[in-house]
């Protein structure tokens, strides 16, 4: 099926915006400029569902700019102007503030009197009015109280959230004046102070001493079950699979003084102009207002009454968020200008791109797509729908029944499959990527993100950042660290054939705690090769509670997987069980001919680990031939044996079917079985197995900087455990493959698809994703990728489940696969029509 991109007609006014980069003006340029710059930009977002609300500039009073987009009420359509009446949510606080202000000068309170002396009930000694006022009270906020006391249908008054208070007297987060800690708490005790010393309701109080005053026509409070009657209200929005829904007053809303005082935006106007003059209060007493906290210590925080303080004082400010409220007040006062803002629709783009256009800043607004016409497989394992899904940036922003925007790009999906980009749980590609960038390798095959450190082996995460840096990539990276990395730091590469020392296990579990902390993914291993298969196992229990202890998990190549397999499973049990953090067994397989045919044994004796509270998993990849090193055939490590040699070529692995994928000493072995090397060498396998080995080993003597000497890709599994083991529900796919060698490299994800999936019918292709992405994610710790769904990052593949199959072979490696169309990482296009792009969004992810 063919697939292509096509993009709706672009406009004058898109190809302006299309680089999604406003470049910042002059500090000289006149205000009109600016002004355009922002009408064409709100014009923009509101064209994308990223604004619903009003607009107001004025200078020295005078309006320069204001307009109204979209709708004051999404069940009737109601048009919005710029008389609606917004919750101005925390812009509330403003109002709140200045009557305690007025309430001051009528000699009714003082700032620094105790909260108890106004409020007896409130059960706290030593917070003053004026730690409320500045938010250095320390008190916690009362949503969490709410949430733990209350019942569902109970909704919250500002006596109700006194009364919580003093039930519970919960903890202050600091002693009152020694800090800062936004509080809404406080600011809904202020209400309560206005009631009680007035003898009015807040919202009588407002009216009488600031909306008559200023004749101010939409400005009230209203809150649920309040004696106001609305006028002129907005109603709170936002949006869910394209669609516009109710976000407006929830049960909390029963109070007043931290929000839920509403205006509109030509009466926020005269309010703000009125604050420059004593129609309200004196002067000397408003400046108190705009005065930066002073903190103990000989520190302050600029925060004053309602206000925050910026640039000396230049610029006053305060934002507003509640429900589908996002809204902003700026008096910029050396410049005698004004900005509102005031959104409806749970969106506060347009709050921040004013701002900075004003001042004169670079400005980056959001870039949407849209793919249309798709089969969803979200990651989720539930069945395919057809749906579209936007893009925001480098994220998911919504899915469903999806009609495009004007001038949006989009692509047709043409009924192919979109899943999340693939997540490869051990990889060992990030070595070839400085010379391929665009990993060819990883992309063919839909993977967005590959996970190194295996086995063992790692580079520091701040090598991994440099390399990054000095070379993009197309796919996201994480690592874990290896314990044969760290053995070989603090023991040398010459003392790693022994076990650890507690001094040097020490050093080690301090190299292992800074990576962690720089975001490594936790301790992975490699048990089974000479660098670790010497260390004890309390050496590696050590070290995974290192890991554990700072929120990792641990990864492990276990010790054995032929003739110790069993006690090597019940090790990384042991790990589990001791360190109660999450344990995986990589590429998990069964590599003894004898023990063929055991996989359903071994995956119950996981299950009962499971049932015991050990959370441990596998990764494993579709293959029955593996590739490491000729040194692993010899489980006892004694090369020269010729038992076991024999044994080796017998049980653990066809030396007919098994190839050399490269011999450093002899590089025209390289493609050939040990079959075919020993035929050429007049030997019989065995020995020319320990011949190979000992070739190699005085190689590396002779070329002590040389890496990678010899592999082999070694045939010893059998097929029937292979699918078991990709069948078992806590297994997610894995491709251990690189950018050369081994076929898996280059097709282990799609050869799932195709073989496994489409062919062989074993499991269906929603379950074979979800082990790709959202599975293996879980198993990794990530959070945000793994899923299409709103907030995910926008790593996508389309793919044809009908063609989708892997092309890579023994002698032809490099095969790119068939079926997968297209590829995104972070929302943007890395590989189509089997080609890379030459995008390299790729980042460096870390633990959270």
């Amino acid at each position: 099926m063919p697939f292509y991109t096509r993009c709706l007609l672009q406009i004058s006014c898109f190809v302006l915006l299309s680089s999604f980069a406003l470049q910042a003006q002059p500090a000289d340029r006149l205000l009109p400029g600016r002004l355009k710059t922002l009408d064409s930009t709100l014009t923009y977002l509101h064209e994308r569902a990223l604004f619903n609300g009003v607009v107001l500039v004025a200078e020295k009073g005078a309006v320069r700019y204001r307009k109204a987009f979209g709708t004051a009420n999404i069940a009737t359509n109601e048009p919005l102007t710029m008389s609606s009446a917004f919750n101005l949510a925390s812009i509330s606080k403003q109002f709140v503030a200045l009557m305690i202000m007025q309430l001051q000068e009528q000699g009714k309170l003082r700032y620094d009197e105790r909260v108890r002396t106004y409020l007896p009930d409130f059960p706290y000694d030593t917070i003053t009015v004026r730690h409320l006022l500045t938010h250095t009270s320390g008190l916690p906020e009362y949503d969490a109280l709410m949430q733990r006391y209350a019942g569902p249908l109970d909704t919250l008054t500002n006596a109700g959230m006194l009364q919580l208070l003093r039930q519970h007297k919960p903890a202050l987060l600091f002693r009152p004046g020694t800090q800062w800690a936004y509080s809404n708490t406080g600011y809904v005790l202020l209400g309560s102070i206005i009631t009680t010393l007035s003898g009015m309701p807040v919202e009588q109080f407002l009216d009488r001493q600031i909306v008559k005053p200023l004749k101010l026509k939409n400005t009230y409070a209203y809150y649920l079950n309040s004696q106001t009657v609305p006028h002129n209200r907005v109603y709170g929005f936002g949006r869910e699979s394209g669609r516009n829904v109710s976000n407006d007053l929830i049960r909390l809303d029963g109070v007043i003084g931290d929000g839920n005082i509403y205006s509109s935006a030509e009466d926020l106007l005269v309010w703000e102009q009125a604050l420059a003059t004593e129609k309200l209060i004196r002067r000397r007493t408003m400046q108190e207002a705009f005065t930066p906290v002073e903190l103990t210590g000989k520190r302050s925080y600029p925060y004053g009454f309602g206000w925050f303080v910026e640039d000396g004082g230049k610029t006053l400010a305060h934002t507003g968020s509640w429900v589908g409220f996002l809204n902003v007040l700026v008096r910029y006062v050396d410049k005698q200008q004004t900005l509102v803002v005031l959104s409806n629709s749970s969106e506060g783009t347009a709050r921040r791109v004013a701002r900075d256009i004003l001042e004169g800043k670079t400005v980056t607004l959001p870039q949407t797509k849209l793919i249309t016409n798709v089969r969803l497989v979200d990651g989720t394992g539930t069945p395919a729908r057809q749906s579209a899904v936007r893009l925001r940036d480098d994220r998911i922003w919504e899915t469903g029944n999806l009609t495009a925007f004007p001038n949006e790009p989009v692509t047709d999906g043409h009924g192919l499959v979109l899943a999340p980009g693939f997540i490869d749980s051990h990889s060992h590609h990030v070595s070839g990527l400085s010379r391929q960038p665009d990993a060819p390798a990883v992309v063919n095959q839909g993977i967005t993100t590959i996970v190194s450190g295996q086995d063992g082996g790692s580079w520091a995460m701040d090598t991994l950042q440099a390399q990054l840096r000095r070379q993009p990539v197309a796919v996201n990276i994480a690592s874990y660290t290896g314990q044969a990395t760290l053995r070989q730091q603090v023991m040398g590469a010459n003392g790693l054939y022994r076990t650890a020392k507690p001094d040097e296990v020490a050093r080690m579990k301090a190299l292992l705690r800074i990576e962690l902390g720089k975001g490594s993914l936790g301790l992975s291993t490699g048990l089974e090769y000479e660098s670790a298969f010497f260390s004890s196992r309390d050496e590696v229990i050590q070290l995974a509670q290192v890991a554990a202890d700072s929120g990792g998990r641990y990864m492990s190549h276990i010790r054995s997987e032929d003739i110790s397999l069993d006690d090597a499973l019940e090790e990384i049990i042991q790990i589990g069980r001791v360190t109660k953090m999450p344990v995986l067994i990589s590429h998990l397989k069964i590599a003894l001919r004898d023990k063929w045919g055991q996989s359903t044994r071994i995956l119950a004796q996981l299950e009962r680990a499971r049932a015991e509270g050990i959370n441990i998993t596998a990764d494993c990849y579709p293959y029955d031939y593996w590739n490491s090193t000729l040194r692993v055939l010899f489980p006892k490590r004694d090369y020269t044996n010729a038992a076991s040699a024999e044994f080796a070529v017998n049980q653990l692995f066809d030396p007919m079917q098994s190839v050399l994928v490269r011999f450093a000493p002899n590089p025209a072995y390289a493609g050939k079985t040990v079959g075919e090397v020993a035929t050429l060498r007049h030997e019989n396998p065995a020995q020319t197995l320990m011949a190979l080995i000992g070739d190699a080993s005085a190689y590396a003597k002779n070329n002590p900087e040389a890496e990678g000497i010899e592999a082999i890709m070694g045939k010893s599994m059998d097929e029937p455990d292979v699918a078991n083991f990709l069948a078992w529900p806590h297994t997610n796919i894995c491709s251990d493959g690189a950018n050369d060698g081994h076929p898996r490299g280059y097709g282990a994800f799609t050869r799932v698809l195709g073989r496994y999936v489409r062919d062989q019918k074993l499991m269906p292709l929603e379950t074979a994703i979800q082990k790709m992405t959202s599975l293996t994610a879980e198993h990794l710790g990530l959070t945000d990728r793994g899923l299409i769904a709103p907030g995910y990052y926008a790593d996508l593949v389309l793919l044809n489940p009908e063609t989708v199959q892997d092309n890579a072979r023994i002698g032809s490696n490099k095969a790119l696969s068939s079926g997968i169309e297209a590829v995104w990482v972070a929302g943007q296009l890395v590989y189509q029509g089997q080609k890379t792009t030459g995008a390299h969004p790729g980042v460096l992810i870390r633990r959270k």
